[in-house]
């Protein structure tokens, strides 16, 4: 289950001093991508550095990489069976995350990590990761409705949780997207930790020219022009401190290297169920990042208004038709499905397939509505029936995006 509360992952790190610098990330979307971007411009700036994302992809330790790639496996269980000793030892009682945030910590300190880049789990305030007494600088990106149970059900209410990671003497990176009650509560919260400076992005034109004189702009969606920014002038910030000579303008094109999966990713699953044709995969799990997903894919996917095929699972708790309003267009096919259990987070479950089929079909814009509790990929093929060539995506949660993900895996590795 989700508990959140630094107690106890301050019992579990007491004896652990973190000797690295972070730069801490809160936010509703944009936060993996601008850890990546982050990670990428550290690496290529020669700056030993560590990330840590949360849910994993495919692997429970994928989560946790050292200079872009996925830390050891054995490193991973060695370090993890040590602090999940400490925890037991002590009667902690620590939860999944939190025993898995000291294990990236303690992994860190071990590698010798200068510079660690670490994405809240969730909210910001109570968070596990909120441990972190001394970063560099913190990010804050943008604040949409999610976890409503957990942090609130107004945009503010969630915005005060996120907030809840700066703090005194300690830059705020800022998305200025953000609507202005969010923003007036984060300048609130700034002024009475006395977090300094609190820079909203892009406040100049100058970051823009920056930017966009090093990279190509058109091949960044509006959303990731964003998550660039943040992640830049996080980087700046960062490294004026501990590098202050570095020309951090020279690290940008590292950013057009990364690769995020499960974030818009054209995939090709022929190896699994034979369709010539890639499809899209993305983690949209709320109503802001499926607007995204169904902008991006009204824009790129249909030519002459053709009909999309949808794969879509959803977590528990999710809002469902909001979600599914986001990306569903008249004449569109949705396949319901379950994902699989999910490791190291036994308190997440899959929605119920009837429950997501009658949101869809209240919409009244679909072709075909078909249930599929099976197995995956007889649902994807399923899918690949149905679509007939045409547009294909599979969307609605990032665990579901991991299950197609370990599924193509699996087969490749039998070749």
């Amino acid at each position: 289950m989700i508990e959140l509360g630094l107690a106890r992952i301050s019992r579990l790190l007491k004896d652990v001093p973190i000797r690295w610098r972070a730069i801490h990330i809160a936010g509703t979307n944009g936060k993996g991508s601008v850890c990546a971007y982050a990670s990428a411009m550290l690496k290529a700036g020669k700056i030993k550095s560590g990330r840590f994302t949360s849910p994993h992809l495919i692997d429970r330790w994928d989560c946790i990489t050292i200079d872009e790639e996925t830390v050891n496996e054995r490193l991973f269980y060695e370090v993890e069976s040590v602090v999940k000793a400490r925890d037991q030892n002590e009667g902690i009682r620590a939860s999944e995350f939190e025993l898995l945030t000291a294990t990236a910590f303690e992994i860190f300190n071990r590698e010798k990590i200068e510079i660690g880049v670490i994405e809240v789990g969730m909210g910001g305030r109570q968070d596990a990761t909120n441990v972190l007494e001394h970063p560099s600088v913190t990010v804050i990106t943008k604040i949409g409705k999610d976890h409503e149970s957990f942090l609130g059900t107004t945009l503010e209410e969630i915005a005060y949780q996120k907030a809840g990671i700066m703090k005194r003497g300690v830059p705020c990176i800022v998305d200025g997207s953000n609507t202005p009650s969010v923003i007036d509560v984060l300048r609130m919260n700034a002024k009475e930790v006395k977090a300094d400076p609190l820079v909203f992005i892009p406040q100049e034109t100058e970051l823009e020219h920056q930017v966009w004189s090093v990279l190509p702009r058109d091949r960044f969606e509006e959303h990731q022009q964003m998550n660039v920014y943040v992640a830049f002038e996080a980087i700046k910030e960062a490294l004026a401190q501990e590098h202050p000579s570095m020309e951090t303008h020279l690290l940008l094109p590292a950013i057009q290297k990364t690769h995020w999966p499960g974030r818009l990713q054209n995939i090709s699953i022929e190896s699994l169920v034979g369709r010539k044709q890639d499809i899209l995969l993305d983690g949209a799990h709320n109503a802001q990042s499926a607007e995204v997903l169904g902008s991006y894919v009204d824009r790129k996917l249909r030519e002459g208004s053709r009909p999309v095929t949808w794969v879509v699972a959803m977590s528990k708790g999710k809002n469902v038709q909001e979600v599914l309003s986001c990306f569903l267009r008249p004449r569109d096919n949705i396949i319901a499905v379950n994902f699989g259990p999910v490791d190291g987070m036994p308190w997440v479950s899959s929605e119920d397939v009837n429950n997501i089929l009658c949101a869809a079909q209240s919409l009244d814009v679909l072709g075909h509505s078909v249930e599929s509790s099976g197995k995956l990929d007889d649902a994807l093929r399923l899918a690949v029936d149905v679509a007939n060539r045409g547009p294909m995506v599979v969307a609605g949660s990032l665990y579901l995006v991991s299950d197609v993900l370990r599924l193509v895996r699996a087969i490749e590795q039998l070749r």
